[in-house]
């Protein structure tokens, strides 16, 4: 935020770095890695990394750059982003609209869709997302079974060229 005289405020209010999931990192993550230390174990490395970088992000002291208006002079600190997806909502919510701005604009033609959802049972959850090739093999099996149906709806004769195609995007929460 700035003030009439183009000065930017150091004291903005942000959402994310203000919001209960950040309070709650900074005040716990130290503590919680620790812990589990003292446990005989140790987090992994790109656990540590994606949080951290999350209670950097947005932070001016952390790095920003100056955007100035050339036609008036009005100058705001922009904040540095950690580009991370696993915890920064913020990020996180960027990079999925970005991408599905990607999608539209430049891969899927202008055709109708359908969406399809597979949600795995919760014993199988895990093992999927540890395992990238049983992930595949998930998601090929799903989209084979979803395009022989697909076929048989549209009532194709056999050998017909009915073809169907699929957009895979992983969630990985909730």
């Amino acid at each position: 935020m700035a003030d009439g005289g183009g000065h930017a405020h150091l004291g903005a209010r942000d959402p994310v770095r203000d919001g209960v999931v950040h309070a709650l990192v900074r005040e716990h993550f130290a503590a919680f890695a620790e812990q589990v230390e003292e446990g005989g174990r140790s987090l992994p490395r790109y656990v540590v990394a994606e949080f951290e970088a999350f209670l950097r992000c947005g932070v001016l002291a952390c790095g920003f750059m100056r955007a100035r208006c050339a036609g008036c002079g009005h100058d705001r600190l922009v904040a540095f982003s950690c580009k991370h997806r696993g915890v920064c909502s913020s990020c996180g919510g960027r990079r999925m609209s970005e991408t599905a701005a990607r999608q539209c604009d430049r891969v899927l033609p202008a055709v109708p869709y359908r969406q399809w959802v597979l949600s795995l049972l919760w014993e199988l959850r895990l093992p999927v997302a540890r395992d990238p090739a049983l992930l595949n093999a998930v998601s090929r099996v799903f989209f084979e079974e979803l395009r022989a149906w697909l076929r048989a709806s549209a009532g194709a004769a056999p050998g017909a060229r009915v073809e169907a195609a699929g957009v895979t995007n992983v969630q990985r929460f909730g």
